[in-house]
């Protein structure tokens, strides 16, 4: 198996636990165009994706077409709401300092909205300005561009490089690129049986709590 040279990390839900609060403001605001409980069906499993892909998805499926400034509108309310209430995965900072290796965060959110997060978390000075987002890429996750993007930049081939993501966007995009995933399901917005579907995606490992991470990269970076 290839060395592994290059950790790279999502953002939401893996480094800050935003993806609950997000998901709750963009619930809230489309709630006033679409029936709460056919919201629940159509939101399912669509964590991970950009919010104009998750827009598109609901004005097609219930034949709507939201306001012209409803995407903006709802940023900029979602960036406030997190802004206020996130914050850091239990463990992350401790964990990310403690692995060796080179580090880069390839994310869907926007670059100032992961640079706040970073802070936030405390990692601005390990992540080294390392982040790459969907805004620098031709198409987000689930395509693999981002997570190439970063590879590229880094100088590291993609086989070397080893993913932590919480989604199956983000799973799916890495796997893509071609590169070695661990899922991490404790974020407060996963789903039972999420360890599960991650395993369905291929990924090589699954931790339920960041203090596992050190040792997971070690086991595979032996293997």
């Amino acid at each position: 198996m290839a060395s592994i040279d290059l950790l790279i990390s999502d953002c939401d839900g893996v480094i800050v636990d935003s993806e609950i609060i997000s998901h709750r403001v963009l619930f809230e605001a489309l709630s006033l165009h679409v029936p709460a409980e056919q919201l629940h069906a159509a939101l399912e499993g669509t964590f991970g994706l950009t919010v104009p892909s998750i827009i598109d998805l609901i004005e097609k499926r219930f034949d709507l077409t939201m306001p012209e400034t409803f995407d903006a509108d709802l940023r900029r309310q979602s960036e406030k709401v997190v802004a206020e209430e996130v914050q850091a995965i239990p463990g992350v900072r401790e964990a990310l300092l403690a692995i060796k290796l080179p580090l880069a965060v390839a994310s869907n959110s926007r670059l100032h909205n992961v640079q706040a997060s970073l802070q936030r978390a405390g990692l601005t000075e390990r992540v080294a300005g390392n982040i790459f987002c969907a805004e620098m890429v031709r198409s987000p996750k689930p395509a693999p561009d981002v997570y190439l993007l970063a590879a590229e930049r880094m100088g590291i081939a993609p086989g070397h490089c080893l993913v932590v993501e919480d989604s199956p966007t983000g799973v799916l995009a890495a796997r893509t690129a071609g590169m070695q995933v661990i899922g991490f399901t404790g974020a407060s917005h996963i789903p039972a049986g999420h360890d599960q579907a991650l395993r369905e995606l291929g990924v090589a490992a699954v931790i339920n709590d960041m203090r596992d991470l050190p040792a997971t990269v070690a086991n595979l970076a032996a293997d």
